[in-house]
């Protein structure tokens, strides 16, 4: 991934993690060792099948997955992977399944429940999130190199309009919100047309700032931020992707 990238504090961060975890229903019964896990923080979202008379348990701490195993008579919990002769980890599919899957479903949604403004058809098979803060340079290179994914047909991008970099950023962000046209102003900002910022509603405001608290606690610190689905899998860009990077966020290569 490329280091490009406009930055709200110095430096930059390669890796993120996305805290963003349902609620959930948790298993009843539990036994006792994993009611005491519960008791030190552990979230147990649900049980599974093991081998050699083994419960499991997927279970989550500060969003991160963990696999809890329970000995048949229930009375001791093993916590870690579980391995099988040839080296395969038997705690990667329930924890993808039970742990992973919804969480990233509940990221994917809060983008979808953001504010963003559409560059390309919403008939596009791909869709792909991106938090642009309208000062960012490498915002602009990002949607330069997004063309021809988006004049195919390939692929809308969903811009989550936020106000990070500078001081007129959310007046400028909610500007491009709030404007008659919001896909026009946003097309001609990107083609070089300066926003010229302007009073808007207090609702269109919020909209800024929610957008600005959805990035914070989504860890991401950098414009763009591009969120994509890879393998079935949520994956981040932060900052301008070079090639092979464009490559894996747009799904395809270059048309």
């Amino acid at each position: 991934m490329s280091l490009i990238a406009c930055t709200i504090r110095l430096g930059f961060i390669s890796a993120l993690a996305l805290a963003a975890t349902p609620a959930w229903s948790q298993p009843e019964n539990l036994p006792a060792p994993v009611e005491a896990l519960v008791g030190q923080g552990l979230t147990v979202h649900e049980r599974f099948e093991a081998p050699d008379g083994l419960t499991g348990y997927a279970a989550s701490a500060q969003g991160q997955p963990v696999a809890i195993y329970v000995t048949e008579n229930g009375q001791h919990a093993i916590v870690g992977n579980l391995v099988d002769a040839e080296g395969n980890n038997l705690s990667s599919e329930p924890l993808d399944e039970f742990v992973k899957g919804p969480q990233n479903a509940a990221v994917w949604q809060r983008l979808e429940d953001s504010h963003w403004i559409l560059d390309g058809s919403s008939d596009a098979p791909r869709t792909v999130y991106v938090f642009t803060d309208p000062n960012c340079p490498y915002c602009k290179s990002f949607w330069d190199a997004a063309r021809p994914w988006i004049e195919a047909g390939d692929v809308q991008l969903h811009h989550i309009m936020v106000g990070v970099l500078k001081s007129d950023s959310p007046a400028k962000a909610a500007t491009l919100l709030g404007a008659d046209d919001p896909v026009a102003a946003f097309t001609a900002h990107n083609r070089g047309d300066e926003v010229a910022p302007s009073a808007q509603p207090a609702d269109i405001e919020q909209q800024v700032q929610d957008n600005n608290t959805l990035m914070r606690e989504l860890n991401l610190r950098g414009t763009p931020a591009i969120v994509y689905h890879q393998d079935g899998k949520l994956e981040v860009a932060q900052g301008m992707p070079d090639a092979e990077k464009m490559r894996a966020v747009m799904g395809s290569p270059r048309p």
